[in-house]
């Protein structure tokens, strides 16, 4: 099984991201054995349609299931199309979300957690 976890650096340690197409890196983890290994997300500075290119990215990756703070609309459908479960609430550092992952502190989401163009940055518009 692989785990992808939106992250803001290239460590186990790196803060968890809360934005997915967005993000700057995936850490591609595996839950057993903790090994990982970080992705540039190529998709962070698109100028439209980040979410269902990062979708593309971890789904060639192999992933199962995402974790991330949100996921918008369309990169929701190309996520869901992959067959990848997506896992929201968060927070803190890689490490401490796949813990809570493992506990089962996150949620499973059915639909998207938040609308179009939520992880833009204001004036990217």
């Amino acid at each position: 099984m692989k785990i992808a976890v939106t992250a803001k650096g290239r460590e186990l340690t790196s803060e968890t991201d809360p934005r997915f197409g967005r993000c700057r890196f995936f850490l591609i983890v595996d839950p057993k054995t903790k090994e990982f290994e970080a992705v540039e997300n190529g998709s962070a500075m698109a100028m439209g349609g980040a979410g269902p290119q990062a979708s593309q990215t971890i789904s060639r990756l192999g992933v199962n299931v995402l974790i991330t703070g949100n996921v918008g609309p369309n990169a929701f459908e190309a996520l869901k199309a992959s067959g990848i479960r997506v896992l929201t609430g968060a927070t803190g550092t890689v490490e401490e979300s796949i813990g809570k992952y493992e506990r089962g502190e996150l949620v499973e989401i059915q639909d998207p957690s938040v609308g179009s163009h939520s992880g833009m940055r204001e004036g990217t518009r």
